[in-house]
């Protein structure tokens, strides 16, 4: 992320400064986090001051100064919200009848002003890595991605500034290490007491007819008759009374806030959101407040930006892609409408909480809906069009191994110009003589750390990919492979073991082709057997793998390794060759004692999959993944990040990681 020049402040162990001023809110908040960080620090614990910290965080783009002129727009993604600004605005003073009168009109700038604001909930344990993406618009059908930044939240937050506005370095998409410009932003956070009394003073207005800022008994029981909760109908009385701590017969804004969350914590009196009706999560209290109070905002005219988008890039879109979303030639959701019937994959970041867009040529996507989400397209299939598939696959893996391919690498860069690191990378690029080489490249010692180094019993995902993972074959039939005869038995062939997988725990890694290529073992064992399966190579891309005409993991190309393992019994290992990607190279052989982490392989160009298959009862996997694919949502992660614990052996401390991005090597 960018650095905003911040300046600390001291202040003493009772949360005054040095001298006897009274202590700024910033300063107010940074001590509670000191206080509690102290709190949990003397019982050992392991939640930081991140894990109870609930509230809403206000975001001000004010303006950005970019390196050439242009039309500008940014959006802000956070967990699955995203929001954008309006197109730059440049304000011109006109002299008319004595007066001046400022005008907003759009043109080009390497100066925009935005000033556009919004409130974003901060969760316990829930996203607080906010990207902001700055496009220039000058495009009629696409908005190009110019410049990035990361902001942390909860850094902001617990950072002692003498401004609220700093300053965020704006990153080149394909170079993290080059800056193109600077962003202005604010960032205030509200404390949940502020937040409580914020919407106390909301609900309070509701019946306080003569605007003096308490409730009588009367105007009490009609805000409690408004709320639709008829145990708190039948105690009203005793509610006003338990309000009214100082007995003056009437209950103040304070008082109704201290009330409203007590109750929110034993038995809450409002059961759903008495502005967008929706019902409230009980087992949440705190966040039922928060969401109230942001609907009440949401009616005051404060928050300029436009909402309603799940991407960056769904939010850039011109207005070509709002005719066709008119018109239904594509749609943008999340789960399997994406995957098989629309023309956008959507997929969650595990490292930053928040969904991304998977990038494909949208020719590509057309011509796979065409032959694997139709009859005509299976009818093809049986006519011929496997051979011709691994022909094409053959005549191209030939030409990416040729010298001239490498005139291919800068092209490739640009178009996943914001999905692939290349501080990552081993070597630099001028190392690489074919296409080939650069798409089989190595990773920097480091730049995938591996989680638990030393615990067996802790199992960690084997490739860079999308991830869905599911407790039983049965569970990914209705989540997510929609082929007729998928099965385990199917999957790993006439190996002798296949049934001691019957009923196991499925593990699907799909690694798209700006992915790094090499798949590593998710945990450590003994290679007992590698076994070939000829088959086709159709395209893994959801489209076909939802596709209830043809069974992709079934059919194609594959090999299966068993490992043996002391934690896990087990494991079947099954890396599968699809379109493009007819060789599948292993770095390690039959026999072999290996550590989880370690390299197994790799895929030349294409994209393909490595499937995993425990048998049952053997591994419980992390939970946030299991609740993404019960959603047809797949996760992006990265080799190395926890994939579950054994079940024979699990550790009762250890729980789905907090993944710090700090620590992590995924790329941009």
């Amino acid at each position: 992320m960018g650095h905003g020049s911040s300046k600390s402040t001291s202040s003493d162990d009772s949360g005054g400064s040095s001298s006897n001023t009274p202590l700024s809110y910033r300063e107010r908040i940074k001590h509670k986090f000191d206080l509690h960080h102290r709190a949990t620090a003397s019982h050992q614990s392991k939640l930081n001051t991140r894990d109870d910290f609930a509230g809403i965080a206000l975001v001000t783009l004010i303006t950005a100064e970019m390196k050439f002129t242009d039309k500008w727009l940014a959006c802000i993604s956070i967990g699955e919200q995203t929001f954008r600004t309006h197109i730059s605005d440049q304000l011109r003073s006109t002299n008319f009848c004595r007066s001046v009168v400022r005008v907003s009109v759009i043109s080009e700038t390497n100066k925009p002003v935005w000033n556009s604001e919004k409130k974003f909930v901060l969760e316990k344990n829930g996203p607080h890595m906010a990207k902001v993406s700055v496009f220039e618009t000058n495009r009629l059908s696409k908005n190009n991605l110019i410049g990035y930044c990361e902001i942390d939240l909860f850094e902001i937050l617990s950072r002692l500034s003498d401004s609220e506005t700093e300053e965020f370095e704006l990153f080149d998409p394909s170079s993290s290490n080059t800056v193109v410009g600077k962003l202005s932003a604010s960032c205030t956070v509200e404390d949940p007491t502020e937040t409580e009394k914020s919407f106390a003073r909301r609900i309070l207005s509701i019946v306080d007819y003569n605007g003096d800022g308490k409730l009588s008994l009367s105007e009490f029981s009609e805000l409690i008759n408004s709320f639709g909760n008829q145990l708190a109908v039948i105690k009203k009385e005793e509610l006003f009374i338990a309000a009214d701590e100082n007995g003056d017969g009437v209950v103040s804004m304070d008082e109704l806030a201290t009330l409203l969350a007590l109750q929110q914590e034993k038995e809450p009196l409002i059961n759903c959101c008495p502005v967008c009706g929706e019902l409230l999560e009980l087992s949440d209290k705190l966040n039922s407040v928060i969401h109230m109070s942001l609907c009440f905002d949401e009616g005051t005219g404060n928050q300029v930006m436009t909402g309603g988008f799940l991407t960056d890039k769904q939010a850039s879109y011109g207005w070509m892609f709002k005719l066709s979303e008119w018109a239904h030639v594509s749609s943008y959701d999340v789960g399997l409408n994406s995957g098989s019937s629309g023309s956008h994959i959507v997929v969650f970041d595990r490292l930053k909480k928040r969904l991304v867009e998977e990038i494909i040529d949208g020719k590509i996507i057309l011509s796979m809906r065409a032959i694997y989400q139709s009859k005509v397209g299976l009818s093809i299939m049986d006519k011929g069009a496997k051979e011709i598939l691994q022909s094409i696959s053959e005549k191209q893996g030939k030409k990416m191994n040729s010298l001239e391919s490498a005139k291919d690498i800068p092209a490739f860069l640009e178009f996943f110009k914001d999905q692939i690191n290349l501080a990552e990378v081993k070597y630099p690029m001028d190392h690489f003589k074919t296409f080939n080489e650069f798409f089989i490249r190595e990773l920097k010692p480091g730049a995938r750390p591996i989680v638990s180094v030393g615990c067996d019993d802790v199992a960690v995902c084997a490739a860079d990919c999308r991830l869905m993972a599911f407790r039983t074959a049965e569970e990914s039939l209705r989540f997510w492979i929609k082929g007729k005869k998928f099965s385990i038995q199917g999957l790993l062939g006439n190996i002798p073991c296949s049934n001691a997988f019957i009923d196991g725990t499925l593990v699907i890694f799909r690694l798209a082709p700006q992915d790094y290529h090499r798949f590593h073992f998710p945990v450590s064992g003994t290679i007992e057997q590698i076994v070939d399966i000829s088959g086709s190579l159709y395209t893994v891309n959801p489209i076909a793998v939802n596709s209830k005409y043809c069974n992709v993991f079934t059919e194609n190309k594959r090999a299966v390794s068993i490992i043996s393992t002391a934690d896990f019994g087990k494991v079947a290992f099954v890396a599968i060759g699809a379109t493009m990607v007819g060789s599948i190279t292993f770095t390690k052989q039959k026999g072999e004692y290996v550590q989880k982490g370690d390299e197994f392989g790799y895929f030349s160009f294409g994209g393909s999959t490595v499937i995993c298959v425990f048998e049952k009862d053997s591994i419980a996997l992390d939970e946030d993944l299991l609740a993404n694919s019960a959603r047809s949502l797949e996760t992006l992660v990265s080799v190395g990040m926890q994939l579950g614990v054994s079940i024979k052996k699990k550790h009762t401390d250890l729980s789905s990681p907090d993944i710090d991005i700090t620590k992590c090597g995924l790329g941009s």
